[in-house]
Order: C-alpha cells, then sequence, then structure tokens
C-alpha cells in the first residue's frame, strides 16, 4: 500500500536579519516547528541560531545559494514545509528619474527572487500534496503613490503571480497565500529614502524632499501612529500559515484594510483626488520670465 509522506513541518524563511522575517522566525521556534532562518549574510541571525534556528546564507538573486537552502532543508525534512517569501526592498523616485538599472535589481529581489523559490520548493511539496507557500507583499500591491511607481509595480506582479499560483497547486495539496501589511516600523524608511536621489537642479528636486518627508513622517513611532509592528505581522503570518483553510489574502492593520477598500470600491477619479490630497505629485517651478 502507498502512502504520502508525512507533511513537513519545517519553515524557510527569507529576509530574517531585522524587522518581519525575525519577528516570525522567532514565532515559528516558539511554536516548535523546525525554522530554517536566511539572510545574506548570517551573522546577523546569532540569536535566532542560539535559540535553535537553522541559519543559511541565502541571497534570492543567487540561484545557487537558493538551491542549497532548499536541498538542505528538503534532505533533512524530505520537503519544506512552509515557505514564507518576506526578502525584499524599495527605490525611490520619480517615474522619470529612476535608474532602470536599479529597477530591473528590485525586481530581481521582490518577484524573481520570490518567484524562483516557489519554484525549487514546489516538487517535493508536491510529492508530499502538502505545503504552503506565504508571500509578504504589501497594502501597495493595490494602488500606486507618486515616487514609488516601480516599487509598487513589483507588489503588483507578486499579486498577480500568487493568484496564478494558488489556483494552479490547489488540486497538489499546496496553499498559496498573501500577507499585506501597512507600514512597518523597521529600518525600512531610514533605507528607501536613502535611495532618493539627491539635488540636481532639476524639475523633482522640491518633490524628491516632500516623499523624504513623507515616509519618515509615516514610520514614526507615536500613539497616533497606524505604523505596524514587526511582531504584528509576524502574528498574521503565522497565522496565514498554520491556519487550516487560509484567506487568499491577509492584509494587516487597519491602514492597509482601509486604503485596500477605497482602492477597490471608488472611482479611480476620487481615488486619485484623495491621493492628490495626501502625496502631491511634482509640480513646475516658478520662473520669470527674463
Amino acid at each position: 500500500m502507498n502512502t504520502a509522506p508525512a507533511a513537513s513541518r519545517a519553515v524557510l524563511i527569507t529576509g530574517c536579519s531585522t524587522g518581519v522575517g525575525r519577528a516570525a522566525a522567532w514565532r515559528f521556534l516558539r511554536a516548535g516547528h523546525p525554522v530554517y532562518a536566511t539572510a545574506r549574510e548570517v551573522a546577523g541571525l546569532a540569536e535566532l541560531a542560539d535559540a535553535g534556528a537553522t541559519t543559511l546564507p541565502l541571497d534570492v538573486t543567487d540561484e545557487t545559494a537558493m538551491t542549497a537552502a532548499v536541498r538542505r532543508v528538503e534532505a533533512e525534512h524530505g520537503a519544506v514545509g512552509i515557505l514564507v517569501n518576506n526578502a525584499a526592498y524599495g527605490i525611490q523616485a520619480a517615474f522619470e528619474a529612476t535608474d532602470l538599472d536599479e529597477a530591473r535589481r528590485m525586481f530581481e529581489t521582490n518577484f524573481f527572487g520570490l518567484s524562483r523559490l516557489s519554484q525549487l520548493v514546489l516538487p517535493a511539496m508536491r510529492d508530499a500534496s502538502a505545503g504552503r507557500i506565504v508571500n509578504v507583499t504589501s497594502m501597495g500591491a493595490h494602488f500606486s503613490l507618486p515616487g514609488a511607481g516601480f516599487l509598487h509595480a513589483t507588489k503588483y506582479a507578486v499579486e498577480a503571480v500568487t493568484d496564478a499560483l494558488r489556483l494552479e497547486v490547489r488540486g497538489f495539496g499546496i496553499d498559496v497565500v498573501l500577507v499585506e501589511p501597512g507600514p512597518i516600523r523597521t529600518p525600512f524608511p531610514t533605507k528607501i529614502n536613502a535611495t532618493i536621489p539627491g539635488p540636481t537642479g532639476g524639475p523633482y528636486d522640491q518633490f524628491h524632499a516632500a516623499v523624504e518627508q513623507r515616509v519618515s513622517a509615516a514610520y514614526v513611532e507615536r500613539r497616533t501612529s497606524l505604523a505596524l509592528s514587526p511582531e504584528k505581522v509576524a502574528q498574521v503570518i503565522e497565522r496565514a500559515a498554520l491556519t487550516r483553510r487560509p484567506r487568499a489574502r491577509y492584509p494587516v492593520g487597519l491602514m492597509s484594510r482601509g486604503l485596500i477598500a477605497v482602492s477597490h470600491w471608488l472611482p479611480d477619479a476620487a481615488v486619485d483626488a484623495i491621493t492628490r490630497s495626501q502625496f502631491p505629485g511634482p509640480r513646475p517651478t516658478t520662473r520669470r520670465d527674463a
């Protein structure tokens, strides 16, 4: 009598050096799962290793590193039971001022790296007739803000491929879900603001300065702030990964739920008007006739 192998409980998580990935690794460890916590540099994962996690170097733009990480989990547990695609980064600039090579590098991490790692875990998941892939995107997968068009494009792309994958692998016993948080209190704002082009004397200087200020203000920790803690997002990731019948999407936080609803139900003109009132776009500089 042929029997399917027992479902793996092993969790492979990308981007664990800080923030949400680190918080998620801690939650799965406390829940008793074998955790494979990864980052480009494993030196920052020492506390997780001391707590029992297996730490692996993993750059999601490196095919060899991705293959090695998946094979390690499969050698020890038969398959990756839960894949949490969390690693990502962002760049900001007006569309015209964006360096397309930088935009391509962002897509390699946020979209193609996530997609390739998901491809690598699927064969063993199919053999086990079990598995779950959790893709962490953001509320920004449902609308775009001026100054972050290419970042939003990576999130839209992940949502699109996740929807297709969810339908393709359901018959194999594999679930694919999305976690869509709002702003999170992590080093992200400092990192993304560092990508904004400096003053050039061009038409976008004032706009870029305003974008930097708005991003910094959105993540300030204060009583009225709607920015989320990494732990809150990790809690939702754990629920999405372990619940028996997961939803397709898990918006996280009041801001995410509210803005996603607004973007879906209001006419485009109304959404644009609201966006312009909170996130003004570039304007021509005033010039005096000679």
